[in-house]
């Protein structure tokens, strides 16, 4: 421990992101990126961004995006909460919402970053398991609480819980905040900012950077009651006053405006991750239904880390997780068509 830390610091677990190996010809399916290019709209918008404009700050209620944002799912701009993608967002939200005297409730097999906020703000957590089948059961959330998260589709499995679950979920949870990570609902779900108006403890967050290709960009954003939005508004004023900067901000309103691209990639990957899950089964896999972009699969002849570490030596990579109910899953990216079948001829030459 260094001695010039604050007390706790060495306690913490920090988040530990997919691998970014820098090797070549790498067919990198192990963090969930999208394999295709932003919309060209959107390259447009930050040639046009990156100029004389960088020596201006930003604007620092990112009033155009969130106005976007708004027209874009029936809301009004003072619903939307945006930050330094997801993660930044879900940090906030943490913050503002569940330090609370009660637990705060969410997935047993879930996103990581969960218990690291916990962790470092200090919030009493409990794990409710899967069913066996890997869902969500809405009834095992009937506890006391201080709040409820959960992402939809869940990650790493890729089930996808419906709204009406949701919504069922809401109607027996009025007195804390539900917060539906929605980070992959694109690939196959319908979003709960839908039930936004009828519910003033929901709060949906949503990432650029999945099916819109910009993780490099780090663009997130929240929806909810104003209550709720104003809450994190005013965590992320005390940090940071300035969330957005200019370049992604208007990356990501072009995206926003480029709805046929958005569309045509979209089905692009629901199709591939089809196909592949097709491709899966008739090796033997067991895949898990998947609304993600990514698919979560099992063989029940081959040890999933064997498999990945076979996978590497061909210049494969996947994520597999070691948390004793998921340790034999591997967790896929959809990639392109060419990485999809490169994919499957090793996969063929290992079983």
């Amino acid at each position: 421990m260094n001695p010039y830390w604050s007390p706790g610091i060495d306690k913490l677990s920090p988040y530990v992101p997919g691998e970014q190996p820098k090797l070549a010809q790498l067919v990198k399916l192990n963090t969930n990126e999208n394999p295709y290019a932003p919309s060209p709209k959107v390259i447009e918008a930050i040639r046009e961004e990156a100029g004389e404009n960088l020596r201006r700050y930003p604007q620092a209620d990112s009033a155009e995006l969130r106005q976007v944002v708004a027209d874009y799912y029936g809301l009004q701009p003072d619903q939307v909460f945006v930050g330094n993608g997801s993660d930044e967002v879900l940090a906030h939200t943490f913050f503002a919402l569940f330090q609370q005297p009660k637990p705060l409730l969410f997935p047993d097999i879930s996103y990581s970053f969960y218990p690291v906020y916990c962790g470092i703000y200090n919030i009493d957590y409990r794990t409710i398991p899967l069913r066996d089948d890997f869902s969500i059961g809405i009834e095992d959330y009937q506890l006391e609480n201080g709040g409820i998260i959960f992402p939809n589709p869940n990650a790493p499995t890729g089930r996808l819980l419906a709204l009406s679950s949701i919504e069922q979920l809401l109607k027996a949870n009025r007195d804390s905040a539900v917060v539906v990570d929605e980070a992959y609902i694109d690939f196959g779900g319908q979003s709960a900012a839908s039930l936004i108006n009828r519910y003033p403890n929901l709060l949906v967050v949503q990432t650029l950077s999945k099916s819109r290709s910009l993780a490099g960009l780090r663009i997130g954003l929240a929806m909810g009651d104003v209550g709720l939005i104003e809450g994190l508004i005013r965590v992320k004023d005390s940090f940071n006053s300035y969330p957005m900067d200019r370049i992604g901000a208007k990356a990501a309103i072009a995206s926003f405006k480029d709805e046929d691209y958005f569309q045509q990639i979209r089905q692009q990957i629901i199709n591939s991750r089809d196909a592949l899950t097709d491709a899966l089964t008739k090796l033997g896999f067991q895949v898990l239904p998947s609304a993600a972009n990514f698919v979560f699969a099992t063989h029940p002849g081959h040890q999933a880390e064997t498999i990945s570490a076979k996978l590497r030596e061909q210049g494969v990579i996947v994520r597999h997780f070691k948390q004793p109910r998921i340790k034999e899953f591997l967790r896929i990216t959809i990639g392109t068509a060419e990485e999809n079948q490169r994919l499957l001829e090793v996969l063929q030459q290992i079983i």
